[in-house]
């Protein structure tokens, strides 16, 4: 199941792709049950619990026999899709250094981390497949590209265990996490340089974990005006899925919708021999197995 979040003559709706078209559930939902239980927004759907995962599946049992499905079912090419999760609630879990090859990469064999690191984006961040990343010139001209697996959590949890931690998992999809970095140079933090506006672009879909069959057989690949840059493995994780999940929730209350970004591969501009980062006009591309590409072009201004 590939969830969205879209909009069709500038109205929201939470939507299922099936193929090249997309479901519109509430539509689906009050056109084939005759009822209008599915709420506003994907974070709130997850709330549901199990009920929604269930309630789609008999959703699209029924899309199998229904003959008039116009007034709900869309063309991809008529909708514009948003960020799965366009105004998260709580700011972006980020883990740093969590491929061998980019912490060294980015300093030495000496900044392999052996305890997890986390920072956080700001939910201004977010911003959509086929969106614009603005440069911020003013400010930065060190802007970098981070592609990256994202795990959405779909249950509640705190001191949660690594044996239970993928029951908490929702899906995930994909994240690029943009990052000027002569701010994090100089500030000698990481707020400042990952959270300038539209430097979190996520998407396109939320794919449920029942589509993901291993998330430590996929590939992350990105490419800059379609050069290859990064092509990394997730079996090449420093700490498991298992492993944040269960760190983060020791302190910190997991809720529905929140976002946890695994980390990025060898192969960001910082790394090379001169750097190669973005530049207006760019266009980045990050795909990983099953699901889909995100791409975002840098703003020209």
């Amino acid at each position: 199941m590939k969830f969205v979040t879209a909009t069709i003559n500038n109205q929201p709706f939470i939507g299922l792709i099936q193929g090249e078209k997309v479901l519109d559930l509430q539509k689906a939902e009050r056109k084939l049950f005759e009822l209008a239980t599915l709420p506003n927004s994907l974070v709130e759907c997850l709330e549901m619990g199990e009920r929604f995962v269930s309630h789609i599946k008999q959703l699209e049992e029924w899309l199998k026999k229904a003959e008039d499905t116009e007034s709900y079912l869309y063309s991809l090419t008529e909708v514009t899709i948003l960020a799965p999760i366009p105004n998260p609630r709580k700011n972006i879990f980020c883990v740093g250094k969590n491929y061998r090859d980019h912490a060294i990469e980015m300093g030495s064999a000496a900044d392999v981390p052996e305890h997890l690191m986390i920072f956080s984006k700001a939910p201004t961040t977010v911003i959509a497949h086929n969106e614009e990343i603005d440069p911020h010139l003013h400010l930065t001209n060190g802007l970098d590209y981070e592609g990256e697996l994202a795990v959405i959590i779909g249950k509640k949890g705190k001191r949660i265990n690594e044996e239970e931690a993928m029951d908490h998992v929702f899906g995930y999809t994909i994240l690029n996490d943009v990052t000027a970095r002569d701010l994090q140079a100089r500030h000698k933090q990481f707020l400042l340089g990952k959270s300038l506006d539209t430097s979190c672009p996520i998407g396109p879909y939320l794919v449920h974990k029942s589509a993901v069959e291993d998330p430590y057989q996929l590939t992350v690949q990105t490419t800059v005006n379609d050069e290859v840059r990064q092509k990394g493995y997730t079996k090449d994780m420093i700490f498991s899925i298992e492993n944040i999940i269960s760190t983060i929730s020791q302190g910190t209350t997991l809720e529905p919708g929140d976002i946890i970004a695994t980390g990025t591969p060898a192969g960001v501009g910082k790394g090379f021999k001169p750097p190669k980062y973005l530049q207006p006009g760019d266009v980045v591309e990050i795909e990983i197995d099953g699901l889909g590409v995100l791409r975002n072009r840098v703003k020209e201004q």
